[in-house]
């Protein structure tokens, strides 16, 4: 039986397009060759195992853990030449250090003894050329390429494009009949002079779709964050330091930047995370922002091809090295995929709300006319039936059954149980939509160019049918469900999508405030966050990807969108829970978690193939920081508004290295909503209580 591995017990260490992933005492790789332990580079393993022994018996860990961006350390035990007593006398430190293209580990062994510790320092390493699809789903490793012995190591080849390249100064080096490269360092330690060796693997990729950023540095500035709450600037120091990990540039578009979705599975562009990631990374500037819009419009789709799922207008789904084949699950993508229905709006939205931070102009102006191509797709393409919303279907029967951000195949559900029948017309793609729509017209109005009354009238109309459709009812009153079905059908279940409409537009203050309301019930609320699914629907599971587990960037959408409508306290109870499940991911929330009710559980449940870092799970803290501080930018305009709601989400705070307009901007804001700013971009500020 093939089971996709699991990740969450995994000591990590990542500087994209570069990951290592081991068990949590370092080692790396299980004997039979499955699991997601390795050496990868893109979307290849180039290493399944390194296996390290001190005089010929694995150490035992006792402390692991991050140790910085693209570092993880490991405190072990060399029991077999430790000396008597109680006391642990000699002991070894793992350091792996990622940066893109290299990954380096250094053995550190220390004593506290008489006499110096003489030991065998031992790796077996096993190379590799699995791709990462394959590994994913859990199927049985491909044969493994044949090392060549080296000067001072061994070079493979992984495929046909990635080569790598080990080299372990001063140690014996052996080829075993296998293919297992073996490292051997006979040492001295005595104490006060700890003894270091090490190896390190190059890796080389002539035709990978990503590679590392030009630019060695992210394109923000750190934030000095003062808090209330001590468990805020904890996350966001992490959850910088993640970012600036995930950092790619496409080889279509070298100069530009954008964010890797997530480690492991999604170490590529992705339309919709990418955006989304570089939409809630805004306060700390617009570059990102920008790559992120560059990049995707070079590849904005020209014609239309169902095999691909391409359209003229369309902004891709995902970019991959070759043809993405899940074994057992009848998945089959190709290279360049464009099955997403919300990615194309989304790509607006962020043009807009890059344009309002502080864009340069002529960056904003070079990408409208991709703007307009994207805006016709809304309405040419989007809306493929003519009814007036925007659905999707897969027509290759190989694709993505769904194509929101809950993609997978059981996302879609009857309240009572059962899959809703496509085409699909999700509920907050309606609201992507519009919010696309009177965005695009403001940009069309600011530049001087045409078609702006037509979105904004085409927006106000998709309003009306959306009240008009959406809409159902249960013994707790109104919602709007989360789609309609190929029957335009409301899909009754109560998800979380309905909170990402909040601030689009589309929904009354009224109906805000329902669905405001619904949010934090306790069927929905975890007390981690917010749950995908109402515990009270028929699917509901804890640990169901889309159906129950909690997702920190859809709950910062969500909190988003509640400070945004006026909804303070909710915001507040979801973003709380956030905190409070990040301190249970030691400041790394994941891509998921499990759904279970705090209090219930000893600490959140992780969703044990979740990714980590993840670009969007990262961003949320910066997401959940700038819906604190109400900010409202109009830099075109200039003019900044400040409205925090009260009660504020995170208590009394004060940040220092956000940017507006490409200037310092630096926020106070008290428990009671008092507010001080510090703007250096030619802005008005405006308070508003």
């Amino acid at each position: 039986m093939e089971l996709q591995p699991l990740l969450h017990d995994l000591l990590v260490a990542v500087h994209a397009p570069t990951q290592a992933w081991s068990d949590a005492d370092g080692q790396i790789g299980l004997a039979d060759g499955r699991g997601a332990q390795g050496v990868y580079h893109g979307d290849v393993r180039v290493l399944a195992g390194a296996r390290l022994t001190v005089g010929g018996t694995a150490p035992e860990a006792v402390a692991s853990g991050a140790d910085g961006p693209g570092r993880a350390r490991t405190v072990l035990l060399a029991r077999a030449v430790d000396g008597p007593g109680a006391d642990p006398t000699a002991r070894l430190e793992r350091l792996r250090e990622v940066v893109p293209g290299r990954v380096t580990e250094t053995l550190t062994l220390s004593c506290s003894t008489a006499e110096p510790v003489a030991a065998r320092l031992e790796v077996a390493l096993r190379p590799d050329g699995t791709p990462m699809d394959w590994i994913k789903s859990g199927a049985a490793v491909q044969a493994a390429p044949a090392p060549e012995r080296t000067a001072d190591g061994a070079r493979w080849q992984a495929d046909a494009d990635v080569a790598a390249v080990l080299s372990a100064p001063g140690a014996d080096v052996a080829v075993a009949a296998d293919g297992t490269v073996r490292l051997a360092w006979d040492v001295k330690a005595t104490t006060g002079e700890p003894v270091a060796v090490a190896w390190t693997l190059d890796v080389t990729d002539a035709a990978g779709p990503v590679t590392a950023p030009r630019r060695a540095e992210p394109e923000w500035q750190p934030l000095d964050v003062e808090a209330a709450d001590r468990r805020l600037p904890a996350l966001l120091d992490q959850a910088l330091a993640d970012l600036g990990t995930l950092r790619l540039s496409a080889r279509f578009a070298p100069d530009d930047v954008f964010l890797a979705a997530g480690a492991p599975w999604f170490f590529t562009l992705f339309g919709r995370d990418s955006i989304w990631a570089a939409r809630m990374l805004l306060p700390l500037g617009t570059e990102l922002a920008a790559g992120t819009l560059r990049t995707l419009a070079t590849l904005q789709g020209t014609k239309v091809d169902p095999a691909t799922a391409e359209q003229p207008g369309k902004i891709l789904h995902e970019v991959r090295r070759a043809e993405l084949s899940m074994p057992g699950e009848g998945t089959v993508l190709p290279p360049v995929y464009y099955g997403t229905v919300d990615a194309t709006p989304l790509w607006v939205c962020l043009l807009h709300d890059a344009w309002r931070w502080g864009m340069p102009a002529d960056e904003v102006e070079a990408l409208l006319p991709a703007m307009e191509r994207a805006l016709a797709w809304m309405s040419d393409h989007g809306d493929s039936d003519g009814d007036g919303f925007l659905e999707y279907a897969d027509e290759t029967g190989s694709g993505l059954a769904n194509q929101g951000w809950k993609d997978s195949g059981d996302s879609v559900q009857w309240k009572a149980g059962g899959l809703a029948t496509g085409p699909i017309a999700l509920a907050e793609v309606q609201g992507y939509a519009h919010e696309a729509a009177v965005a695009g017209a403001a940009l069309l109005d600011a530049f001087g160019r045409e078609g702006g009354d037509r979105w904004r009238a085409w927006a106000a109309a998709l309003a009306e049918r959306f009240r008009a459709s959406f809409w159902t009812s249960d013994e707790r009153g109104a919602y709007p469900g989360i789609a309609l079905d190929a029957d335009k059908r409301v899909v009754d279940t109560v998800t979380s999508n309905i909170g990402h409409l909040l601030g689009t537009g589309i929904l009354s203050a009224e109906e805000e405030a329902t669905v405001a309301a619904r949010l934090v019930g306790p069927d929905m609320d975890s007390g981690y966050g917010l749950r995908t699914m109402s515990t009270e629907s028929a699917g509901y599971w804890e640990l169901r990807y889309h159906g129950g587990a909690v997702w920190p960037h859809d709950t910062a959408i969500v909190v988003q969108g509640l400070a945004r409508a006026g909804h303070a306290r909710e915001a507040a109870a979801l973003a709380e829970g956030l905190l409070a499940a990040a301190q249970d991911f030691d400041q790394r929330l994941p891509e998921l978690y499990g759904g279970d009710a705090r209090g219930t559980v000893p600490r959140a449940v992780p969703y044990p193939a979740a990714c980590r870092p993840q670009a969007w799970s990262a961003a949320a803290a910066v997401s959940v920081l700038g819906a604190a501080l109400g900010l409202a930018p109009d830099v075109p305009g200039g003019r900044l508004t400040v409205a925090p709601p009260v009660p504020s989400p995170l208590g009394a705070v004060a940040v220092r290295g956000l940017r507006l307009g490409g200037a310092p901007l630096a926020v106070r804001v008290g428990a009671d909503g008092s507010v001080q700013v510090e703007a250096e971009a030619d802005v008005a500020v405006h308070l508003r209580s």
